[in-house]
């Protein structure tokens, strides 16, 4: 058993016979009365977000998941293929599953599976992928005194901004926790 001091993001609780993941947390401790945790969380399976308040040291139940590295092979119309690196077993995972990781996803790269069990029910992608520029503006020449950005187009779909001088068909590294462009890869 775990209580709501021990929040921290990406935590998976049981609640009301599901599992939620906590998003965010926040402790408050007001000048008068008792102190509390307001905390927003997802429901790992629907995806559905919900926001709760708590009682400081209110006990929840902590879901204990095993997380497995997996190689993402590619994609059917309904799956994301991926392969345990080790046993080269492949398994197929859904795209309701996989969600927002997939904005993210190109082959051969690494994910990070959570199980309970032998049930998948996190997809999470790496802290930092490289990914290739399939769309973008020409940047003006000179217009570099402010420091502006524009949008990019990856090969995934995903769009970001990038700096000026970002060309199409460069690789860039992309946050995904936050989805920003961190910096151009030297080929």
């Amino acid at each position: 058993m775990a209580t709501t001091g021990d929040f921290r993001k990406g935590m998976v609780i049981e609640l009301n016979g599901s599992y939620v993941q906590v998003v965010d947390f926040l402790h408050v401790k007001p000048g008068k009365g008792a102190a509390f945790v307001r905390s927003r969380l997802k429901d790992v399976l629907t995806g559905k977000v919900v926001d709760r308040t708590w009682r400081a040291g209110e006990k929840v139940t902590e879901v204990r998941l095993e997380r497995r590295v997996y190689e993402y092979l590619y994609r059917t119309d309904n799956e994301f293929i991926v392969m345990d690196p080790r046993t080269f077993e492949q398994i197929g995972l859904s795209v309701e599953l996989v969600g927002d990781a997939a904005r993210y996803l190109v082959e051969n790269c690494d994910v990070e599976v959570l199980f309970h069990g032998d049930t998948p029910i996190i997809v999470e992608p790496p802290d930092f992928v490289e990914l290739t520029v399939t769309e973008t503006d020409p940047g003006l020449r000179g217009d570099t005194a402010s420091g502006g950005s524009k949008p990019a187009t990856l090969e995934t779909g995903l769009v970001v901004s990038v700096p000026l001088f970002i060309r199409e068909g460069e690789k860039i590294r992309v946050d995904t926790r936050t989805d920003s462009y961190i910096e151009r890869v030297k080929s």
